[in-house]
């Protein structure tokens, strides 16, 4: 008796999810965040994981019932498919002043409204001061498998130029607790280019991270913001900034010490061990798109209307009173409301993205990895003709200049031309 054919198989989607906790207990000098200063008591913990959890059912019901279009176009039928979450990253903020009981109610949320990969990377950010052992341990329990360390230097005086709250010390204590806790792959963060930095002093912050059992290092020059108290002292000339040329030595440095020391530079500002690059950041240099939860959380979702950014609203407080409002409304059997009827006051923005604009994005992160980009698959993904013609002069010039390595249809930035890859990158696009 002939073998019954299997059944075809479900189109998988892999999104990432981003959840934004928006609370600190101070605000650094350079901070720009979306984020507001709270004390430890005043923190709501079980109504913040409420209102996201909320708002995570109204995405999951919306996206169930408008699915984007298949392959074969807007007018072929829709197919929901499995949509599988590769990645979870909770920033802030400080997430790590969240009750891990909460934060893994969040979790058990986004496990039970989606199929959450059996490898799906789970990260939160912590700052030294609200880390432990104990509280690493609970994030275990919960299905954290990363922590990301907010070391951003390893010197007192830089640290508090920076308005940070901890000190060397409690840097280097927070990841060896992590470490003890058992979480298998722990990241940390670090500022260059401060007034006054010298390269070398650079590079030892990065050794020393690289001593620690760290993963991965994010290595970010500094960025002065307008409004901010740093920024502010700058522009009144009490702090005079670090040169371009001071920065640029400083980025070298820090690459070459961290690449001594078994770390591979894979992204511009992003250094990693074998086997350990950011999953989460990858989706968003690739072009996948990732689910926003939280009061200012950004995302970018395709349905059957095309694909669009949005931004949660920045207000704390509208966002608490809009999923509070909308959970109840929910319970009382209300049916759900299109999108964006279903955020009065949730909703601080959104915006459609064509698909040349997308194709734009893509080059603007893609070339930012080491390994480039398929330029060819990205436009043909997005049903548009590859803009190897149309740049063809452009490319040859960037080619001749060493700024760009072009092999087939793959485009990247070699290491060398990191530094100006900014300005390659808007030469391209």
């Amino acid at each position: 008796m002939p073998r019954a054919a299997p059944p075809p198989a479900v189109p998988t989607r892999e999104i990432g999810v981003y959840v934004h906790f928006p609370w600190c207990l101070r605000k650094c000098g350079y901070c720009d965040f979306s984020s507001e200063a709270i004390g430890r008591g005043a923190i709501p913990h079980a109504a913040y994981a409420d209102a996201l959890l909320a708002e995570l059912e109204f995405h999951a019901a919306h996206l169930a019932a408008h699915p984007p279009p298949t392959a074969g176009g807007a007018g072929s039928a829709a197919v929901a498919g499995e949509l599988r979450v590769a990645s979870v990253y909770f920033g802030g903020g400080t997430p790590s002043l969240w009750d891990p009981a909460e934060l893994g109610r969040v979790l058990t949320g986004l496990a039970a409204a989606f199929v959450l990969a059996a490898d799906a990377e789970v990260t939160v950010e912590c700052n030294p001061t609200s880390v432990d052992a104990p509280r690493a341990e609970a994030w275990l329990r919960a299905g954290v498998n990363r922590v990301s360390v907010g070391v951003q230097g390893l010197d007192a005086a830089r640290l508090r130029l920076l308005g940070r709250q901890h000190d060397p010390e409690d840097a280097v204590g927070a990841i060896r607790a992590v470490a003890t806790a058992g979480v298998p792959r722990i990241a940390a963060d670090l500022i260059f280019g401060l007034p006054d930095e010298p390269p070398e002093a650079a590079a030892g912050d990065a050794r020393a991270l690289a001593a620690l059992p760290l993963t991965h290092v994010s290595a970010y020059a500094l960025t002065l913001e307008a409004g901010t108290p740093l920024g502010e002292r700058v522009r009144a000339g009490r702090v005079r900034p670090a040169s371009e040329d001071a920065v640029a030595d400083s980025y070298l440095a820090v690459s070459e010490a961290l690449r001594a020391e078994g770390f591979v530079h894979y992204e511009v500002s992003n250094h990693a061990r074998c086997g350990h690059v950011s999953r989460h950041n990858l989706g968003y240099w690739r072009g996948r798109d990732y689910l926003g939860l939280g009061a200012g959380a950004w995302g970018t979702l395709t349905d059957a209307g095309g694909r669009r950014r949005y931004r949660n609203s920045p207000s704390t407080a509208r966002y608490l009173a809009s999923w509070t409002a909308r959970r109840a409304s929910a319970g009382a059997g209300e049916p759900p409301s299109a999108w964006p009827a279903a955020f009065p006051g949730a909703l601080a923005e959104q915006e459609p993205i064509d698909a040349r604009t997308a194709l734009r994005e893509r080059l603007l992160l893609g070339l930012r990895l080491a390994e480039g980009l398929d330029v060819a698959a990205a436009a043909a993904e997005l049903g548009l003709e590859p803009p190897t013609r149309s740049r063809a002069g452009t490319l040859a010039r960037l080619v001749a200049q060493g700024r760009l390595v072009v092999d087939g249809d793959r485009w990247r930035i070699p290491r060398s031309a990191w530094l100006l890859a900014d300005a390659t990158i808007a030469a391209l696009i």
